[in-house]
């Protein structure tokens, strides 16, 4: 038989938005009870067991929400990426000289390597791993589509407000910024007071490259 608008109701269509808001909603909470074992642990030794054990919900829960582990650890980082991504758009849209972005932008990045290394070293272990597990992939590629786009939306502007071109592509841009902050995450374990420091005087070092008059 077919479907006419007298089919579904106006009421229908509420409630169906409401059940999915409620499931979203129900995974954000478990994705941002589960992101604190995964930084710990990391992706090889997480289990969705593990996960539940040290949180409110219980495993049945937890797989209830999400088919397996890397669903879960998917969902987890594009979460937490997507979150890290937006940090900077009020510096981004405030700043009036490019000292002030380039001032904001650094403080912003030291600021969560301190208070979020473990966050960002899950993230470059799903990716690591991402190399071997084809269920991964996609994920993993459009949170790095994504970062690259906030890079080049702080070049971008910075450009405008310094009056140059940009030297590079966005990939390159973001490959540039990336590992310099994938290497100071890997240092910060070893060395955390003068990583900060380090980093931010090698992203100094490579910003003004970015650009020409």
């Amino acid at each position: 038989m077919a479907v006419t608008s007298a089919s579904v109701t106006e009421p229908d269509r509420p409630a169906r938005v409401s059940g999915i808001d409620k499931i979203e909603r129900r995974r954000v909470a478990l994705a941002e009870s589960a992101l604190k074992t995964l930084g710990e642990l990391g992706y090889a030794r997480t289990s969705l067991r593990e996960i539940a054990n040290n949180s409110e919900f219980t495993h049945g829960v937890v797989h209830y929400y999400f088919r397996d582990k890397i669903d879960l650890i998917s969902y987890c980082v594009r979460y937490y990426k997507t979150k890290c991504a937006r940090r900077y758009d009020e510096v981004v849209e405030t700043a009036t000289s490019g000292e002030e972005l380039v001032t904001g932008f650094l403080a912003k990045m030291t600021q969560t390597l301190v208070d979020e290394t473990p966050m960002h070293k899950l993230w470059y272990d799903l990716r690591a791993q991402s190399m071997f597990e084809e269920q991964l992939r996609l994920d993993v590629e459009a949170i790095d589509k994504l970062l690259e786009e906030m890079i080049w939306r702080i070049l971008g502007r910075y450009a405008d407000l310094t009056a140059t071109t940009p030297t590079v592509d966005a990939p390159t841009a973001y490959a540039l910024v990336d590992g310099l902050f994938e290497q100071a995450v890997v240092g910060y374990a070893a060395n955390p007071d003068k990583t900060p420091d380090l980093l931010t005087d090698r992203l100094l070092q490579v910003l003004p490259k970015l650009v020409a008059a």
